[in-house]
């Protein structure tokens, strides 16, 4: 299943799932992935499946779209790619997903000015590619060994208050999701419960809670919690209406 990380700096701001048609992505309201930017174009991009594949296209944006750090006007999406609209970024998910032919071209095209009053910003520095990447917070970082991980202590969540769907939640991947959405993998009950309130990161470092863009509802131990936390033994973790204790699997 194909999916997007929508990121702004230290936050994950949604999750999307890809169907078949088209997924649009632009400032104005119409967009399926609405991005309330001044440096993102009314009409920014669009996503399409062709053949099996994912693929993103430019339409003619006034800052343009890059793929790993490259400007682009077409091209083929892989697992982990890292797409760049103004300053947000879109972190591409399926470990199916083919690499692109050998004779793909990327092309740029040449921005014309249009009537939406697209602020112009610096285009994104270039970077050497890594081979693998892994979604912290709204940050695209190199991925540990998977041997270490393979090594490291597993985290649980512990309901101690609230309604969900079990007692105890391991938190073996390396991206888990709380919130309504049916895609979570700790759900929250409740008519009024966000589709997505938070998600914890699981990396070399350890665990990461970070809040859903515009949440202001995650507590750690009491306190509100503004961008990516690690979590200790103990914490206490409030979320909606969960209460959550974060521990590491003995043996």
């Amino acid at each position: 299943m194909a999916k997007l990380y929508l990121k702004f700096k230290e936050s994950v701001i949604r999750e999307i799932i890809l169907q078949n048609g088209v997924t649009t992505i632009g400032r104005t309201e119409q967009n399926d992935i609405h991005i309330d930017n001044l440096a993102v174009s009314g009409s920014h991009a669009r996503i399409f499946c062709e053949g099996g594949k994912y693929f993103i296209e430019d339409l003619n944006s006034t800052n343009g779209t890059y793929i790993n750090d490259r400007r682009i006007s077409r091209n083929q999406l892989t697992h982990n790619a890292v797409i760049t609209i103004g300053k947000h970024t879109l972190v591409f998910l399926d470990p199916t997903a083919s690499a692109p032919d050998s004779n793909e071209t990327i092309v740029m095209r040449k921005p014309v000015e249009n009537s939406e009053a697209t602020v112009v910003i610096s285009p994104p520095r270039q970077a050497p590619q890594q081979d693998q990447t892994i979604v912290r917070g709204a940050a695209a970082t190199q991925a540990p060994p998977m041997a270490a991980l393979a090594t490291e202590k597993i985290g649980r969540l512990t309901v101690i208050d609230g309604r969900t769907d079990t007692p105890e939640y391991l938190l073996e991947k390396k991206l888990v999701t709380i919130g309504k959405s049916d895609t979570a993998e700790i759900k929250l009950k409740g008519f009024f419960a966000p589709k997505v309130a938070a998600v914890i990161n699981r990396t070399g470092e350890g665990y990461f809670i970070t809040p859903a863009a515009g949440e202001k509802k995650l507590l750690v131990n009491g306190r509100p919690i503004n961008s990516a936390h690690p979590l200790k033994p103990l914490d206490i973790i409030e979320v909606a209406s969960l209460r959550l204790q974060f521990s590491f699997r003995e043996g």
